[in-house]
């Protein structure tokens, strides 16, 4: 057999040619030597070595009965014997001419030694062969990293030049830890990139690779290369929220600076530290939120978004908004009956107040009352001639302002007329008469037999 199929059968000569543990024959130091034995000599090629085996080749002799099988010595750095081979192992068979030691360490000097042995006797020694392992693989040659990628790192590299590398070992550490971790193993001598993703935002990470080939032989790591994450865009340190604006809010912010901006995220919540809704995704700088209510109140964020979708922290600035409150209620000044009328005023508490609305309660009968309503008065006093004798009447007072914005009731007045109404009625100053305008009424019936609870008049 040549030589040079030696490496693709180390393995299978190992497992035939060494004996099982307890029946294998080992020297024994009385046994004679017999110097017609043959001597082991290697064949002329007759060693290779690798990073972790080391295997030899030698004559055959078979030729000769007596030999039963051969003895192998070796020695090992750091044995307490250093200048004496060592018993090590044992070829019960003369027909074998290879041998495969897996036990060394790269980069490592070992001796080794044969002899022949016979069944009551042992050959002279071969000579001691002083055989070096092969250093550990070297990595690839060349890697390179792509840093400000969003929350993720790209490594590239230049595909190893040994056939027999099977795969590639990508390791990673932060720049707190001390040992790198494996993150992945890349099948494929031609592999020459790997993308790590799920990282955090704006943090240094180191990484390094090594190779593996196709017997499980581990190489040293690669020159180490350094990745910083793309950071988050920054966060909005000026945003503005309106107060007076009838039935919505209008909410504003200063312009980001960030080169690759993409759009706002606004976000609203109904309290301060509560959970925060996106209600819009934005391309300018403000935006009107419509709110059903009066004196609405919410609070607001905003955060910049960019182009690879990395969003900024929202939570440094937060704004609180509201709708256009209602003006205030009007306060009773008077209630007074005078022939035939009843005659009602009032003061008013809100610059804002554009009108008044004076509401009347009355019960027709005991399973029925009526409530009306008399909008549009301009003044701050109204005379109501619709009345009825031994009735009793309650009125309150809301005020309007120009937005059709009603503010709360004012406190009620309640008046109840003589049991027979006088036919005159009294004076009433000329100007209130040329001032206020025809007010307008509503009018509405509820047969219940309990006054009737306030009305919601913010949707008039």
């Amino acid at each position: 057999m040549k030589f040079l199929h030696l490496s693709t059968l180390l393995t299978a000569s190992l497992l035939i040619l060494n004996g099982c543990n307890g029946t294998t024959p080992k020297p024994d130091k009385a046994v004679k030597l017999d110097t017609t034995l043959p001597i082991i000599h290697l064949t002329k090629r007759g060693v290779i070595t690798d990073m972790h085996s080391v295997a030899f080749e030698w004559e055959s002799i078979k030729n000769d009965p007596r030999v039963a099988g051969v003895y192998i010595y070796k020695r090992t750095p750091g044995d307490e014997n250093q200048h004496q081979l060592q018993y090590y192992d044992t070829i019960a068979n003369r027909y074998a001419t290879h041998y495969v030691d897996n036990n060394v360490e790269p980069n490592t000097q070992y001796s080794y030694a044969f002899k022949v042995y016979s069944k009551d006797a042992e050959a002279k020694q071969s000579k001691s062969f002083k055989i070096k392992t092969l250093p550990v693989l070297d990595s690839v040659a060349w890697i390179h990293s792509f840093s400000g990628m969003p929350q993720s790192a790209k490594i590239i590299w230049r595909p190893h030049i040994n056939p027999r590398v099977a795969s590639y070992i990508v390791e990673r550490r932060e720049l707190d830890d001390k040992e790198f971790e494996q993150i992945a193993q890349l099948d494929g001598r031609l592999h020459a990139e790997y993308i790590d993703e799920d990282l955090d935002n704006d943090k240094v990470y180191e990484y390094r690779i090594k190779v593996k080939t196709y017997d499980g032989i581990v190489s040293t790591p690669s020159k180490v290369v350094k990745v910083i994450t793309k950071p988050l865009p920054k966060s909005l340190t000026h945003v503005y929220a309106t107060k007076n604006l009838p039935k919505k809010i209008k909410i504003s912010w200063e312009d980001t600076t960030q080169k690759d901006f993409y759009r706002y995220y606004l976000y609203r919540s109904d309290t301060a530290d509560g959970s925060y809704e996106l209600i819009a995704k934005l391309f300018n700088n403000h935006f009107i939120d419509k709110v059903d209510s009066d004196g609405a109140e919410y609070f607001y964020r905003v955060s910049v978004v960019d182009k690879d979708g990395l969003e900024s922290d929202n939570t440094q600035t937060t704004t609180m908004g509201m709708s256009l409150v209602p003006p205030k209620a009007p306060t009773f000044l008077e209630v007074n009956y005078s022939k035939n009328a009843v005659i009602i005023g009032w003061k008013n508490n809100d610059p804002r107040a554009h009108s008044y609305i004076v509401e009347k309660r009355y019960k027709e009968s005991w399973l029925s009352e009526k409530i009306r309503k008399y909008t549009n008065i301009r003044t701050q006093t109204y005379i109501d001639r619709d009345i009825r004798p031994d009735t009793t009447y309650t009125y309150r007072v809301y005020s309007v302002d120009a937005n059709n914005i009603v503010s709360k009731p004012s406190e009620e007045a309640v008046i109840t007329t003589p049991e027979s109404l006088n036919v005159e009625v009294a004076p009433v100053s000329q100007t209130q008469e040329k001032v206020a305008p025809q007010p307008q009424v509503q009018q509405e019936t509820h047969e219940v037999v309990q006054p009737v609870d306030p009305i919601d008049l913010n949707e008039i």
